[in-house]
């Protein structure tokens, strides 16, 4: 059974900085896509930042020049960095994944249960 564990979150002023991690176990034999959401008190889930098995990312406007997506294949593991945060990007933090695992007939997805990051001013 494939389990996203995210780990990093946490408290924060305004202008600094966080790493997350979302690490993927669980019989996989490959990751497609990785990427991570975000959802406020009262909104909705939005996407934040992907990356996929190539390393090629995108990301929302809203963490561009201040998020940076990476990932390490070998770890299974996805990474988000986050600088110059703002008390808007306050948020939980979960990692999704397509997944290729050991008892599944083809990819499927999957998400972590999330992290929760509180950015103060």
């Amino acid at each position: 059974q494939v389990q996203l564990v995210e780990s990093g979150g946490g408290s924060v002023q305004a202008g600094g900085s966080l790493r997350l991690s979302c690490a993927a176990s669980g019989g996989i034999f490959s990751i497609n896509v990785m990427v991570w959401y975000r959802q406020a008190p009262g909104m909705q889930r939005e996407l934040v930042a992907r990356i996929s098995s190539g390393g090629g990312t995108n990301y929302a406007d809203s963490a561009k020049g201040r998020f940076t997506i990476s990932r390490d294949n070998a770890k299974n593991t996805v990474y988000l960095q986050m600088n110059s945060l703002k008390p808007e990007d306050t948020a939980v933090y979960y990692c999704y994944a397509v997944v290729s695992s050991l008892g599944t007939l083809g990819p499927q997805g999957y998400w972590g249960q999330g992290t929760q990051v509180t950015v103060s001013s």
